[in-house]
């Protein structure tokens, strides 16, 4: 190992010497990887091809140890660093250029304790991970709707999926978590143990420390599950939008159904001549008894004239996959987000006027239904503050020439600026595609803002967990 110039926590560089390097690497359980080694490319990738970093060196940590040896790194050195989980984040926070990238990402084991109705997740288990583990048993944890995303950043970050509406957000059924401060401690936080981090844990995302392990209450769900889509043709778009809003507002908690402005897949149970135009698709799940899920769906599956439907009792492990072939890394994605109280006339009348003006074949825009658990829980419980928000709406960009960055990313802005004055003014942390973007840090916290600047500064005075959306002590 030859020696590096590392970018410094303060700007500029520190040296660091091959004697140096060579002891941290034998510390490690893990692996320490240069710029110079073979898998350095594969490591640094991220999901989102439109983040390009460069980290001088990323060590793969293999527990909870590795993680505390690297941080106690940085922190000697005076180092930049990253904290990188399963690398899905929008923003590319996983990455920081020049430093050091403490990753996660080969800490993936999901065990799951039945007696106790518990399981406990290390921070490199993408989704699928979980699901994997907890769905074939009939039991689950609420998370989001894309395997390959990360159980870290989702759980900091709030998270909300199918079955929210039933059993709140992720982080409702987030029981502990074990946590490296900047300081080197290794913490337990919970509801009567350092339950100010827990507190800022739920939603505050990265700024507070290293999570090396969660503990979630597993919730009864399926195996099987009624789930689908409903494909409808744009020109209907306005009654389709107005039907869906009325099901919506009448539905219970069991069932979610999220709506998708977008041009249609290949998806098999279409005629081919919709292939690639213009649809609404309405995505549901039932996390209730099926018999009952078919008759309360019945009206929403009358109407109208749709292209075709995918409806069934299936394996929910299956569907949680279903939009993955939609999310593949390495395409160049720039994300927007609004939260909503409820879906005015004139914001219908926005989105099918943008969904008509997609930038991309596989742009989209996606209103996912949030509320009823989730939105009964205290606002100030968690910092995740977003509980008045009924849908959550994300335009998602996506495209893979770089010589369609410029238009692609003014659409989704404009749209973004259409949009706000039907919005709370609150946005889901998890969506914010740019890391710099101050003002939205105020807005993903809202009135918990003050509070997690608290806990902050007790945990984290010296902000050394800065490469994030941050929140300054």
């Amino acid at each position: 190992m030859v020696a590096l110039s590392v970018a410094a926590m303060a700007g500029g560089q520190v040296e660091l010497d091959a004697p140096t390097l060579e002891s941290f690497a034998a510390g490690l359980e893990g692996s320490l990887i240069t710029q110079d080694d073979p898998g350095y490319e594969e490591a640094r990738a991220l999901w989102n091809a439109m983040v390009v970093k460069r980290p001088a060196l990323i060590a793969r940590c293999a527990g909870a140890a590795d993680v505390k040896s690297s941080l106690d790194f940085a922190r000697r050195n005076g180092l930049l660093f990253s904290v990188r989980g399963a690398g899905h984040n929008i923003a590319g926070s996983a990455l920081c250029e020049g430093g050091l990238t403490i990753d996660l990402s080969q800490m993936r084991t999901v065990d799951v304790d039945m007696d106790a109705g518990t399981a406990r997740v290390q921070p490199g288990a993408t989704l699928g991970d979980v699901d994997a583990a907890t769905l074939p048993l009939g039991k689950a944890i609420p998370v989001g709707i894309n395997s390959t995303t990360g159980i870290a950043g989702l759980t900091l970050g709030g998270g909300f999926g199918w079955l929210s509406r039933k059993y709140g957000l992720t982080i409702d059924s987030l029981l502990s978590a074990d946590v490296v401060t900047a300081d080197g401690r290794q913490l337990t936080a919970s509801e009567t143990e350092n339950a100010d981090l827990f507190w800022g844990l739920k939603g505050g995302g990265g700024n507070f420390g290293i999570v090396t392990s969660f503990e979630f209450q597993l919730r009864d769900a399926g195996p099987d599950l009624l789930c689908g889509l409903i494909v409808h043709p744009a020109s209907d778009g306005r009654n389709v939008l107005t039907a869906w809003r009325k099901f919506v507002a009448e539905a219970s908690d069991d069932m979610t159904v999220w709506t998708v402005l977008r041009d249609a897949p290949p998806l098999p149970f279409l005629p081919e001549e919709v292939h690639g135009t213009q649809v609404i698709v309405l995505a549901f799940v039932y996390a209730g008894d099926p018999a009952d899920g078919e008759r309360e769906l019945e009206s929403l599956r009358a109407y109208g004239n749709p292209h075709g439907n995918h409806i069934g009792v299936m394996p929910f492990a299956e569907f949680q996959q279903a939009f993955d072939p939609l999310l593949t890394p390495g395409s160049r994605n720039y994300w927007k987000s609004h939260n909503f109280a409820g879906i005015d006339d004139g914001l219908i009348d926005l989105l099918l006027e943008s969904a008509g003006n997609l930038p991309s074949a596989q742009s989209e825009i996606f209103v996912a239904q949030v509320g009823g658990e989730a939105a009964r829980i205290s606002a100030d419980s968690a910092a995740y503050p977003h509980r008045d928000a009924a849908f959550v709406m994300n335009v998602h960009t996506r495209w893979e020439d770089a010589g369609d960055d410029e238009r692609c990313v003014a659409w989704a802005r404009e749209f973004f600026d259409a949009t706000a004055g039907y919005a709370t003014g609150g946005v889901y942390v998890n969506f914010v595609s740019e890391a710099e973007d101050a003002a939205r840090v105020t807005a993903a916290n809202g009135a918990n803002y003050e509070k997690l600047q608290q806990v902050k500064a007790k945990y984290d005075p010296g902000n050394v967990f800065r490469t994030n959306l941050n929140v300054r002590p």
